[in-house]
């Protein structure tokens, strides 16, 4: 299995890094000989770990441009929220003690199209947004738990599995709401 940092990188990437680097440069953060050194190592860069060190000192972990951090997700009497892009492996190990782990899916990068969140949930909150196509199922044991999944799967979409136990917990899902003219489309399409 590819290690998240050696995952390879898209144009799409790279352009991303070179915006946070152009942005250091015009407020003085980088000097142009730095920024020229760094902007020809983004377009040269192979994988996304190598891109994730371009940026490290320039805007906090939270604000990077791509998230290659593989560690556990912990939120104990707290909320812990990751978005934007970054990389979903195979397995995330997640831990809700009393509090709330957010996921925004819609611009993560899943290792494999089938990734499991072991979960271990006491009086805390999954929350997912995942775009139109994914799947999510909820196979953990709960007691005292709430579910509650609305998404629009794909019948050969990826999908997301929640395994583990919750005690006391919930777990919601959803896909991105539709604006009026989506779901209108929708309805048209539909009638004979």
């Amino acid at each position: 299995m590819t290690r998240v940092h050696d995952l390879r990188a898209s144009d799409a990437d790279r352009e991303r890094v070179a915006q946070v680097l152009s942005e250091a440069l015009a407020d003085g953060r980088l000097t142009i000989e730095e920024h020229a050194e760094r902007t020809s190592l983004v377009y040269s860069a192979r994988t996304l770990g190598e891109l994730t060190g371009l940026t490290g000192d320039l805007t906090p972990a939270e604000a990077q441009p791509i998230l290659v951090d593989d560690r556990p997700l912990q939120a104990t009497f707290g909320s812990l929220r990751r978005e934007g892009r970054w990389v979903m492996p195979v397995r995330l190990p997640l831990l809700a003690l009393f509090g709330t782990v957010e996921l925004d899916l819609r611009e993560a990068i899943l290792q494999r199209r089938h990734v499991v969140l072991d979960s271990l949930v006491l009086c805390g909150r999954i929350r997912l947004l995942v775009p139109d196509g994914v799947r999510v199922d909820v196979t953990g044991r709960s007691i005292l738990s709430t579910r509650e999944v609305r998404v629009r799967p794909a019948d050969d979409g990826p999908t997301v599995e929640i395994s583990g136990r919750m005690v006391l917990g919930s777990v919601r899902a959803r896909a991105p709401r539709r604006t009026l003219r989506e779901r209108m489309r929708g309805r048209l399409r539909k009638e004979p």
